[in-house]
């Protein structure tokens, strides 16, 4: 879902007709707000007026006007937002090309203990940040196992982190160990290379076809995504079952099949006491049903209980990471876009959500499309 969505050449227009009463944040905003629930503070408006703007100029500069501007895109099922995912044409071969650029308007910063993977940010506090590559890097390895249309084009989707107030000297040591095929970094000074590596990646034809091919692609870990999970949570000796487990884990597993053979939707609660092995049997059937090529997701209602799956079950691997969801990810899914989800600790579920995103009448739509 993008929240604002413009052709490059459009947007510059846009930006040029506007008046005070009408800049380009208050129509970002608006759109945030009547599609997420969300107000944007000021600083994230701030700078979409400062940086939105610098790549659509240099889009047009390139003569990828016609390059389409996908503006504060929520990565499916998270509450993740890139700034801005560029569809296109791509220049080669004529496929679909999606770049995913993540806007800094830093302009100085350095490696945090020599870390490659976090930076100091002069006049952002004492706390480290994400290296925006690292950061563009994980978005495009989300995108690639999430969205139906990349899962056999990969290597359609490639991501740069534009420091466009930053001079080289003052990022530096930002350049070490970051970049590799599918990623860059590019400051004020590099600006010449930006609109060149604009104009390698994409023809200079209208994006709006490739653009409603992302929108509209059906939502579900990739078969790559789902054999990485199984490889690791099926690989594991904690997770051998024993009597009623087995039975229980057995059943679910009927189910699925009954379900798919039927073309019909199943609903299987396991019940059972605090250390009775529920959320054991929770993860050897998302190991199980990954390995038979169900598309399935883990979801709970429980932060704490989540981030536990991510770090203990994931052991840091951002990709299997995103095998753990909360429920209020799948408010907006579409009816059978999954196989399974798995709910984790399901009296957490609410028929109405109360988020600090929704308003408390919203619907989450529970039972509809969350079970096989």
């Amino acid at each position: 879902m993008a929240v604002f969505r413009h052709s490059a050449e459009s947007l510059v227009q846009l930006v040029s007709e506007s008046v005070p009463e009408r800049i380009l944040s208050d129509v970002i905003a608006e759109n945030l707000r009547a599609t997420q629930g969300i107000n944007p503070g000021k600083g994230e408006r701030r700078s979409w007026d400062r940086s939105i703007p610098i790549l659509a100029r240099d889009l047009v500069e390139a003569g990828l006007g016609g390059v389409e501007m996908l503006i504060e895109y929520q990565l499916p099922l998270t509450s993740k937002r890139a700034d801005v995912i560029l569809a296109g044409r791509d220049r080669r071969t004529g496929a679909d090309s999606y770049l995913i650029v993540e806007l800094k308007q830093w302009s100085q910063a350095e490696l945090y203990e020599d870390d490659a993977e976090l930076v100091l940010v002069s006049g952002m506090g004492p706390r480290p940040k994400l290296h925006p590559v690292v950061q563009v890097r994980s978005y495009c390895e989300y995108l690639a196992d999430f969205v139906g249309a990349l899962e056999q084009h990969r290597n359609a989707v490639r991501g740069v982190a534009y420091l466009h107030n930053a001079s080289d000297p003052d990022i530096h040591d930002l350049y070490d160990h970051v970049e590799d095929e599918r990623t860059r970094l590019f400051s004020k000074t590099r600006r010449g290379q930006f609109v060149d590596y604009l104009k390698a990646q994409f023809a200079p034809e209208p994006g709006a076809a490739a653009a409603d091919r992302l929108l509209s692609s059906s939502i579900r870990p990739s078969k790559q995504l789902l054999k990485v999970a199984a490889g690791e949570i099926k690989n594991r000796d904690q997770f051998v079952l024993l009597a009623e487990q087995r039975l229980a884990y057995e059943m679910v597993l009927h189910a699925v099949e009954k379900a798919r053979a039927s073309n019909s939707k199943q609903v299987v609660i396991i019940t059972g006491g605090p250390g009775s092995g529920k959320s054991v049997i929770a993860l050897s059937l998302l190991g199980e049903l990954s390995d038979r090529g169900y598309s399935a997701l883990h979801a709970t209602g429980s932060r704490s209980f989540t981030e536990t799956m991510r770090r203990v079950v994931a052991k840091g691997s951002t990709r299997m990471k995103a095998m753990f969801k909360y429920f209020n990810n799948f408010m907006t899914a579409k009816p059978n876009e999954l196989d399974v989800l798995i709910c984790d600790e399901a009296h957490r579920i609410r028929e109405t959500s109360a988020n600090r995103f929704t308003r408390s009448d919203q619907r989450t739509g529970p039972g509809r499309s969350w079970m096989s």
